[in-house]
């Protein structure tokens, strides 16, 4: 009740304001066409006298123009409270129509009263009435329309844009991505301050949603302008490994120790160094062999993720795992490379199992295979052991045996007297094969990566699904103490879940700190609505009868970024949340705006842009390319050696007293 009383009492208010304003204008008329109204007798002497008083102390009547805007302001207020039933009809256009014909009608008739009195005055108080009127009108419609502006707002724009972090936010490890956001109804300038990358990132997007263009190459950009060492996997080489190559030339002055550039390329041999991922230095235990082995396996048969610890999984990676650590203990781990693994794995299963099992590090480990082969089961033995060989065969090819059997470099890549950038190029066409010998790159770095004391570094993954990064999720939880910044980039949570598992796929999802969507869809844009909150928003309700119009005005939570619009964000439109440190605030950590890239400073780098030089030349003493016999010469090497291992070993057990039960056997 008390509300409706001040309603009525501020109606009453605004009609009081009109009527003045409506008095003004009369009493202007009767001041400035005084002589009209005087030859016609209609004149009285007490309003006369009123008027002169009132002149003599505002000297409101000394010019036509003060009268004028005086009735103007009062009328303006008196359309602030304004009631009526809305007309949707009522537009923008004809609002100002009103608006300029009534200035005109009422300001610019001025000239009218030098002219003599008669027509020229009826035609001044025309001219003042209609244009008083049009002004009058104009003020009502504007009335109507901004009392109904939440209604206009069909996607609820204004209610859904907040503000966002204005203050560039730089330390010796972030990145920081200029911005432009909506609020209050202008655009304005931002910061996406990742001021601690080492609680790792993710990027999500549609293809073509813009996520590498505009936040992973400059992760790429600003951390090789910091100092970091850096892991790329780049899916479609050379797109990142060529920004990461050329960034380097240009901030070699940035590192204490120059670091080196390293590619890993299966493609073209000539553009690729090669790199021993089963390098004995580095394999410490039987632990090391397995996790080599369960990379590998998990990469050729992505369904046997979701299968982890059935028997027919864990077989072949047990088996596989035997061989590289048995690798590793003979001859000082002379033969210990993935190719010479796969050579062995396809020689007789009797020879193999002799030679294993002759190790007593190696004999329990493998007994699953023992059982099979001393109760006789040989379909079993069989099965298993094809398991691990079907997979594997698809790998024989001479140009990865070359790349994986060389030691150019070693995958310590945060080592502070030997920093490197490493990039490993993969093949969308080729990816099934390429990515289980990339992936045990990727197993073998994570590891050696994770350690007290190295060099801060910085692991770059696009298109993360392409390939079983193992133990991906125990480097975002502990890596953050040594330093190595996680970056991973694809396409929405349904892709990682399929490829991860649902179990491995939650922990990465629920333990990365910095978060950038493009345009998701489904229960991805859904996930991040729930992750970004809500907040309170405002609700208009209107009622129109055919008498009046009663609007309410309410507050409720509500998404801040609802689904729906992560679902149509813009090409270059992100939405995300970054994590803050002790010492660096961020008042302002949920963010929905477009990252700036200047394209045309972009488009001037990448046309400077150098190609990543030719690493080895094939070309022998006559001028001629023999690539192909050198990589066709290593290849029956490789198979050599394997042949030559299998002799020794069944020769040094034939010999050996204590292995003879083992050769009866076999």
């Amino acid at each position: 009740m008390q509300g409706e009383d001040d309603l009525r009492g501020l109606a009453k208010i605004m009609a009081f304001m009109r009527a003045v304003s409506i008095i003004m204008v009369l009493m202007h008329f009767y001041w400035f066409c005084y002589g009209f109204f005087a030859e016609r007798g209609w004149t009285l002497e007490v309003i006369g006298k009123i008027l002169t008083n009132f002149n003599r102390t505002a000297r409101l009547f000394s010019n036509t123009i003060y009268t004028k805007i005086f009735a103007l302001v009062l009328l303006a207020l008196s359309c602030l409270g304004t009631k009526g039933v809305k007309n949707e009809k009522i537009t923008w256009t004809k609002i100002n129509t009103a608006l300029v014909i009534g200035f005109i009608l009422f300001f610019l008739n001025a000239p009218l009263l030098k002219l003599p009195a008669g027509f020229a005055t009826l035609l001044y108080i025309l001219t003042t009435s209609l244009g008083y009127i049009a002004l009058m009108v104009a003020g009502v419609w504007m009335s109507r329309l901004l009392r109904s502006n939440l209604m206009d707002d069909v996607f609820n724009n204004e209610n859904e844009s907040f503000q966002q972090e204005t203050q560039l936010m730089q330390n010796e490890y972030s990145v920081n991505l200029p911005t432009k956001f909506y609020y209050k109804g202008k655009w304005n300038n931002g910061w996406v301050n990742v001021v601690n990358p080492f609680r790792a990132s993710i990027v999500l997007g549609t293809p073509g949603s813009g996520k590498s263009y505009a936040i992973v190459n400059n992760y790429i950009r600003q951390h090789i302008e910091k100092g970091f060492s850096m892991y790329i996997y780049d899916f479609k080489f050379d797109d990142l490994s060529t920004i990461a190559y050329n960034h380097l030339l240009k901030h070699t002055d940035k590192y204490k120790v120059k670091p080196k550039f390293y590619v890993i390329n299966f493609d073209d041999p000539r553009r690729s160094h090669r790199c021993n991922p089963l390098n004995p230095d580095f394999m410490t235990d039987i632990s090391d062999a397995y996790e080599a082995a369960y990379t590998i396996m998990l990469n050729l048969n992505k369904s046997w993720i979701l299968k982890q610890g059935d028997f027919f999984v864990e077989s072949p990676i047990i088996l596989l795992a035997a061989i590289i650590w048995f690798l590793k203990i003979y001859d000082n781990g002379k033969f210990c490379t993935f190719p010479h693994a796969i050579e062995l794995l396809n020689k007789k299963y009797a020879d193999v199992f002799t030679i294993l099992t002759s190790y007593p590090e190696l004999e329990n480990y493998l007994s699953p295979f023992m059982d099979a082969w001393q109760g006789g089961a040989q379909d079993q033995l069989q099965g298993q052991i094809a398991s691990a060989k079907i997979p594997l065969s698809r790998m024989i090819s001479p140009q990865l045996y070359w790349v994986m059997t060389g030691d150019d470099f070693s995958l310590d890549i945060n080592n502070p007297k030997e920093p490197k950038i490493l990039c490993v190029g993969n093949n969308p066409d080729r990816q099934n094969i390429y990515s289980a010998a990339l992936g045990l790159y990727n197993s073998r770095i994570v590891k050696l990566i994770n350690k007290k004391g190295k060099l801060k570094s910085s692991v770059i993954i696009d298109e993360l699904p392409t390939i079983y990064f193992r133990g991906l999720d125990n480097l975002i939880a502990t890596a953050r103490s040594n330093k190595v910044a996680v970056c991973l980039g694809f396409q929405d949570f349904s892709q990682l879940t399929r490829d991860y598992g649902d179990k491995e796929s939650k922990v990465i999802q629920n333990t990365v700190g910095n978060i950038f969507s493009g345009q998701v869809v489904g229960e991805t844009a859904k996930s991040l609505s729930e992750r970004f909150g809500k907040v309170l928003q405002k609700r208009q309700s209107l009622t129109i009868n055919r008498n009046d119009k009663s609007t309410s005005i309410s507050t409720q939570m509500d998404s801040l970024i609802p689904a729906s619009k992560i679902s149509t964000l813009t090409q270059g439109m992100f939405v995300g949340a970054v994590s803050d440190n002790f010492d660096e605030r961020i008042e302002q950590k949920i963010f929905h705006a477009e990252i700036v890239v200047d394209n045309d400073k972009v488009a001037a780098e990448t046309k400077a842009y150098q190609k990543i030089p030719q690493i080895l030349s094939f070309t022998n003493e006559n001028g001629e390319d023999n690539m192909k016999q050198e990589i066709d010469d290593n290849y029956k090497r490789v198979k050599l050696d394997s042949t030559g291992i299998i002799e020794n070993e069944l020769e040094r057990i034939k010999n050996d007293p204590d292995l003879q039960h083992l050769v009866q056997k076999g």
